[in-house]
């Protein structure tokens, strides 16, 4: 059963899913698809080319599938995809990608609070927490579960690592690496995120040994390099080691310090 307030606006070509809420004064435009019990709000802009997965909640003011403010942008079919169970509060923002064939990608379970920016071609993974006005600018990579304080941009490029949490009005300028804890403007690092992970499940072993490769990286005075190569010596390869060495390995921005 839908309930679709007679103010809304929703172009032909846009498939509407089952049990669905649209507000008063919403515009859904063409190519859009809405799935099984999404609540869309009031005055809400779901503007072309935006599929949202079953269950998401969006709330009044935000756009979804905008051009994206970059003036490379054509006028070529981009996608915005979201996910299933995403909450995205007002005014949010999400814009489509540059290039044609492209698609900015949010996850399941993500928590988007009002005023956040996710623009083109970003790639934001599952049960990721963005606080209010925290802005992701053109190519940002964030993984999952990953939690950024509110005020805080993202540098163009830049990704932040799993399990990791930064601090609100901080500035993220290269990539903070997975399952720590950064914060200021210049972003400093400080350890862990200890708590995020043992609420996660992540055992005293496993936050053992991300410790050691941290020290090993952050507090040694061997360089990136050599610390990475003091990690493969004289650590096991867990899938935690091993993704921060991908990581690492794979940084164009290079790593927050």
């Amino acid at each position: 059963m839908e309930n679709i307030h007679p103010t809304a606006i929703i172009d032909p070509s846009a498939k509407i899913g089952n049990d669905v809420e649209i507000g008063p004064f919403t515009i859904i435009g063409p190519e859009c698809v809405v799935g099984d019990n999404c609540r869309i709000g009031s005055s809400v802009a779901i503007h072309r080319w935006t599929e949202l997965g079953e269950g998401c909640r969006v709330w009044h003011g935000a756009s979804l599938g905008g051009d994206p403010q970059d003036l490379k942008f054509k006028g070529g079919r981009t996608t915005v995809k979201i996910g299933k169970n995403t909450v995205i509060r007002e005014y949010a923002t999400i814009n489509l990608s540059t290039d044609e064939g492209d698609v900015t990608l949010v996850g399941d379970n993500c928590f988007l609070m009002a005023y956040c920016h996710i623009a083109h071609e970003c790639t934001v993974g599952n049960n990721v927490i963005l606080a209010n006005s925290a802005t992701l600018a053109g190519h940002v990579t964030v993984e999952d579960f990953a939690i950024i304080g509110g005020l805080t941009p993202v540098h163009q490029f830049a990704r932040v690592g799993c399990y990791c949490m930064i601090g609100g009005s901080s500035a993220v300028q290269k990539d903070v690496l997975p399952y720590t804890k950064a914060f200021g403007n210049p972003l400093g690092m400080y350890g862990l995120n200890s708590v995020g992970l043992t609420r996660r499940g992540f055992s005293q072993e496993q936050r053992d040994l991300i410790e050691k490769a941290y020290r090993l990286i952050f507090r040694s005075k061997l360089n990136t390099s050599q610390a990475l190569g003091r990690i493969k010596d004289s650590l096991p390869m867990s899938p935690e080691i091993k993704h921060i060495l991908e990581f690492i390995e794979g940084s164009a921005r290079g790593i927050t310090k």
